[in-house]
């Protein structure tokens, strides 16, 4: 059988779980229901004989971080296409089938938000094969989620006749969108309404020439994107002029609501978009009150809460249907079933200038991980880890000087002319205007307390002398 190619989207931000979410840590990158990320179990479901190397479409941003997750997880990715912007998931999926399509047009694709559990994958492998099947006869597969209750945040997708005596697939009837409580109620009990999943299926000839049909200019332009784009280390860099010109449509405005091949494979597999804290309590362990206990938490007749730390000792004590989540620099309080509203904090914050939803107070970059400590007038505190064998880049600074203490691990420095080796409980001093550069030349992790020292002491103050793994 002809393998199927993973397609794994990973454009959210994910702003209904903040704080734990952020725009440049979002929760696809995050362990929110196991030991591993959501993007790394998204992989790791479609591997095997019967699939081919995952192709990963991504921000831009997050493009570092995703590549050393798949590099954890032991996979190696087909390709990673970066997108210079949000555009919704139908120039997603154009780009991928366009890139897939020149060594196959046959090629069938399998479309996964890269956010998504699903906790039954021997259901998840079946609903597979049956929509690849469809998807070989050159039909448009869609995947929906038998539903547990009349819930109002997912859209619906009305199943018609079936597809065939043998085939557990049925066409479209019709997409419908996230329904009042009344109007999911009656979907329920009309029993013919699935949740729409936002997993797809298809041949990439058959979705591009739907596409050729229904958006042409949208495909016009994601094959400039592609045509224009260039490698970049281990990445694809679609051309930013190009793709921001496509118009933001999701697959089912785009084609799924008007092509006459689509079709609905039902499955029931323990699925969850994780689109709230209540959806990640409902899918998580709870303990006998119904709470879900995550990090350093003390509780006392608390029920049925979701209650998390990521830092700091959290206490809770006689609360019933609460959220409340800590990180390093946030606290979120909230009922349960109000959590979907978080994303008006968010709002609040962007609105306000604040950067408390893009970063997390510990930033990951390619090299290892910076975590700003304390911030005075005309000084910096950070913890920095630099992950074996690897450097920032060569660097100067015109207003601030630097006192770097390794805490453990090995370093090599260069400072001006010279190139010398710091270990544990030694420390240099980087004078202001000094090329300089940091390198671990060991086994291990190396952590090093960065105190830095002047009058300004923001990013724009870097001067790097050489193409950086940083950018």
């Amino acid at each position: 059988m002809t393998q199927l190619h993973p397609v794994i989207l990973s454009g959210g931000v994910g702003s209904r779980l903040w704080p734990l979410s952020r725009s440049l840590f979002p929760k696809q990158l995050l362990a929110l229901a196991g030991d591993n990320s959501l993007i790394q179990d998204t992989a790791r479901r479609a591997t095997g004989p019967a699939f081919a190397k995952p192709l990963i479409v991504c921000n831009v941003e997050h493009r570092f971080l995703i590549a050393e997750q798949m590099r954890a997880a032991g996979i190696v990715p087909e390709a990673i296409l970066l997108e210079p912007l949000g555009r919704n998931t139908a120039p997603a999926a154009a780009v991928a089938a366009l890139m897939l399509a020149e060594k196959d047009p046959d090629a069938i694709l399998l479309l996964m938000p890269a956010d998504h559990v699903v906790r039954d994958t021997e259901a998840f492998a079946r609903a597979v094969d049956s929509a690849a099947a469809a998807a070989a006869r050159g039909y448009l597969v869609t995947f929906g989620i038998a539903p547990k209750g009349p819930e109002t945040g997912y859209g619906y997708i009305q199943r018609g006749q079936a597809l065939d005596e043998n085939a557990p697939a049925f066409v479209v009837r019709r997409f419908v969108e996230k329904p009042d409580l009344a109007t999911a109620t009656g979907y329920i009990e009309a029993g013919d309404y699935y949740w729409n999943s936002g997993m797809f299926a298809f041949q990439a000839s058959r979705f591009l020439v739907e596409l050729e049909r229904l958006e042409p200019e949208l495909l016009s332009q994601c094959r400039a994107a592609l045509s224009a784009g260039k490698q970049d280390l281990d990445f694809f860099r679609l051309d930013a002029t190009a793709f921001a010109a496509c118009k933001s449509i999701s697959i089912d405005y785009a084609v799924m609501e008007h092509t006459q091949k689509a079709i609905i494979v039902p499955v029931e597999m323990g699925w969850s978009d994780i689109g709230s804290w209540e959806s990640l309590w409902d899918v998580s362990s709870k303990d006998e009150a119904g709470n879900a206990i995550k990090g350093d938490v003390l509780h006392h007749g608390a029920r049925n809460s979701y209650l998390r730390s990521e830092g700091p000792l959290v206490a809770a004590v006689g609360v019933e249907d609460l959220v409340v989540v800590a990180t390093a620099d946030a606290v979120l309080v909230s009922r349960k079933d109000a959590s979907q509203d978080v994303k008006k904090i968010v709002e609040q914050l962007e609105r306000a200038g604040r950067e408390l939803h893009v970063t997390h107070r510990k930033v990951y970059r390619p090299w290892g991980s910076y975590e700003g400590l304390d911030i005075g007038d005309n000084f910096q505190v950070k913890r920095i880890t630099v992950n074996p064998g690897a450097k920032l880049s060569l660097q100067m600074h015109h207003k601030r000087a630097e006192h770097w203490v390794v805490v453990s691990g090995t370093a090599q420095v260069t400072c001006g002319d010279k190139v010398f080796t710091l270990n544990e409980n030694e420390s240099t001093f980087i004078p202001l205007g000094a090329k300089h550069l940091l390198e671990n030349i060991g086994s291990e992790p190396l952590h090093l307390i960065e105190v830095q020292s002047g009058h300004y002491l923001g990013e724009d103050d870097i001067v790097r002398f050489e193409d950086s793994y940083e950018r």
